[in-house]
């Protein structure tokens, strides 16, 4: 059905330890891609051999390959990326396309149950599934404790007419918070659900940044400073990942990260509307709590939704 159809857009480097996986989690879809372009971003493993093989089997997968920068790019570099693939994909012939990472295992039902979900719901413009990774000591699988009121980063699933009206991903660190913010201001919804036919498993978990972990928790930090985050929520919500893996040392970091562009005034996301918008939305959440917060929100913008003509 074209009703259904969607194009994924993979930007990727040096992701051979982890892609099969992803590859075949996507390949063996009840519902699988009608495009999905893989932009190799330099990388220098056997990663564009691992996609010349699946090009070569799967003739809906296209290779885009472009020049290695010699280092590995987070933020600004992946939105790059992703741009470069998005460039390729023809205009308005998909009514759904998800940026999607390398370094992820999906189940089998999973963009089948997340296009029945935007179909019941027309408001709702991006959603996703929740992370697990697996622990290292106990070899079972720990939720990454993301928020339900956005869509996650590693797979953005996106009605394209939301995708255009927010205007794409901001080519910066926390991309994937500023555009959660940008739908419900323009009246969409933004979700991701914890259930077990869209829990996915994270191969390489979050914010373990290219370094360490403690670079990837402070580089988020700085980004909720760069979002326009304000001091005390952000102090509240490093306590609370103080409380979730890695212990203390994860929200610690974040809050360090944040404090430390607030000193030294890094520039910040260059739309004073949508800063104030984020922290209105960001103090209530700490006085209603972040479920009731959304809800209350959703309801306030739904005059402002204007779905595009033939919606």
């Amino acid at each position: 059905m074209k009703e259904r159809q969607y194009v994924i857009i993979s930007p990727c480097r040096n992701e051979a330890a982890y892609m099969r996986q992803t590859l075949d989690s996507v390949i063996t879809q009840t519902l699988p891609p009608a495009l999905w372009v893989i932009v190799d971003d330099g990388s220098t493993d056997d990663t564009p051999a691992i996609l010349a093989e699946y090009a070569a089997r799967h003739s809906y997968i296209s290779i885009v390959t472009r020049e290695n920068r010699g280092h590995r790019s987070v933020g600004p570099g992946v939105i790059d990326a992703f741009y470069a693939g998005y460039e390729m994909v023809p205009k308005d012939r998909f009514p759904y396309l998800c940026k999607l990472d390398l370094d992820l295992d999906l189940p089998s039902r999973y963009f089948e149950e997340l296009i029945l979900r935007t179909e019941a719901d027309p408001r709702l413009g991006t959603c996703s599934g929740k992370p697990y990774f697996v622990s290292p000591q106990s070899g079972k699988l720990v939720s990454e404790g993301c928020g339900d009121e956005n869509s996650v980063g590693m797979t953005k699933f996106y009605r394209v007419d939301c995708f255009k009206q927010i205007g794409g991903f901001v080519r910066q660190v926390m991309w994937d918070g500023i555009d959660g913010h940008r739908c419900r201001m323009l009246g969409w919804k933004a979700s991701s659900w914890d259930e077990p036919e869209l829990r996915f498993i994270h191969l390489r978990p979050m914010g373990s940044s290219q370094k360490n972990i403690v670079a990837g928790r402070m580089r988020h930090g700085y980004g909720q400073y760069f979002m326009g985050t304000g001091l005390i929520y952000m102090t509240v919500s490093a306590l609370y990942r103080m409380t979730r893996q890695p212990y203390m040392i994860g929200g610690a970091a974040m809050w360090w990260g944040y404090l430390r562009s607030m000193v030294k005034r890094e520039p910040r996301l260059d739309d004073p509307r949508l800063r104030s918008f984020i922290r209105r939305y960001q103090w209530s959440c700490l006085l209603r709590g972040k479920a009731r917060a959304t809800k209350r929100l959703e309801a306030e913008r739904e005059p402002y939704w204007r779905p595009l003509p033939g919606d």
